[in-house]
Order: C-alpha cells, then structure tokens, then sequence
C-alpha cells in the first residue's frame, strides 16, 4: 500500500516538470521569432556616381497676377425737376389816371447832402517846420530874459525841467500852451505864461499850403 503511493506522487512531480519546461521552451520561441530580423544582401551605392539631374529641371516661370478689376463708377442719377407751376393770376393795374393840361407836375428836388465839417488836422512833423524869428538860440534867449523864478520854488530849492506844449497855426500864433509835465511851486505857471507872450511864429507849411503844428519845448529852471 506504502509503494503505490509513492509511485504516483513521483508521477505528479514529473510531469509538472515537463509541462514547465515545455512552457519556457514554447514561449522562448515565440520570443525569437518576434525579434529574428530579416536582413536583405544589399550593394552599397557609392552617391558620388549619382548623376545629377537638376540641370535638367525646367524653370517654373512665376504666375503673374492679373491686375484687380477698376472699381465700378456709379453714374450719376438725373432725376427729373417738374416745371415750376405758372402763376396765372393777373395784376391789375390802374392805369386810369386823368392829367389835364392845366395840372403843373412839381419837379423832384434832390437836396444835396450837408458836408460834414472836417476837423483842422494838426501836424507833429511837417515839411517846413514853424520857426520862431531868429531861430530857436534866440527863442530861448528870449524866454530867459522874460522868465521869472517863483518865489516859493527859490525858498523850496525847486530845480527842474517843465515841457510846455502849443499849437503854431497857419498864422504863426502860439495856441492851445499848458504844462504836460511840470515841476510845481509856480514854476509850471510861469512857464505857460511866457510860452503865451511870445512873438509869432512863422507858420509851418505842408505841401505849400499854411497848416498847424503841435510843438513840445522843454524850460528849465536852476537856481544860479
């Protein structure tokens, strides 16, 4: 009883050896038929000997382009106006005025227009210039002999320059004298009434013709 037993548990152990090895064997094959390569015998090819045919290649012109269309120009619609409607009312006018010969008619009378008075125009700058008799060394000679120093201004030490201005007109007459820039204490006064006391001038000429002149003299006062 004891044999048997062992007998057919050897049996067991064999052949689940060869079933192992029969697998390894089976997949060892089918690993090598998956790698095995196929090589072909082939000649090397020496590219030096390779001709070349690109000389032989025609050139492609390039495609040229056809030039885009010109935009279409919208002509002009006319539409047509209608005729202006005709005013076909009538004016009536009464001619039916009667004039005897007896009926004087009034002749129209256009009155000319006043002429605006035009104010003297008084020159600064001028072609022949006003002058005083014998010139302007002896205007101020004069001026110094008739020119009086106010009192007040002595006491005061005023010293100065006053500029008096006038207008020589076409008779050589000084008009219109004040003061524009004075220096006070009399001085100014005195000034003015001096320049008033002088002789005429001769009257100062634009274009031949006698016109006034608006002058500007400095006087000065010192105390000597």
């Amino acid at each position: 009883m004891e044999a048997k037993k062992t007998d057919k548990a050897d049996l067991g152990k064999k052949s689940g050896l060869f079933f192992n090895i029969g697998l390894f064997v089976s997949i060892a094959l089918v690993v090598v038929a998956f790698e095995w390569k196929d090589y072909e015998d082939g000649e090397l090819v020496d590219l030096g000997q390779v001709t070349d045919d690109f000389e032989d290649l025609m050139e492609i012109p390039p495609t040229e382009q056809p030039p885009p269309p010109p935009p279409k120009i919208q002509q002009p619609e006319i539409i047509e106006v209608p005729d202006e409607e005709e005013i076909e009312e009538e004016i009536e006018v009464d001619l039916d005025v009667e004039i005897t010969e007896d009926e004087v008619i009034e002749d129209i009378i256009i009155e000319e227009a006043p002429e605006e008075e035009v104010a003297e125009e008084i020159f600064t700058i001028v072609e022949d210039p006003a002058t005083p008799p014998g010139g302007m060394q002896a205007f101020y000679e004069y001026v110094g002999k008739k020119l009086k120093y106010p009192a007040q201004a002595r006491r005061m030490g005023i010293e100065g320059k006053v500029f008096v201005q006038f207008v020589v007109n076409e008779r050589g007459e000084l008009t219109e004298v004040k003061a524009v820039k004075g220096i006070g204490a009399g001085c100014d006064e005195e000034a003015v009434r001096v320049i008033q006391q002088a002789p005429k001038w001769s009257p100062p000429k634009q274009r031949g013709q006698p016109v006034k002149q608006r002058i500007i003299l400095p006087i000065t006062f010192k105390l000597g």
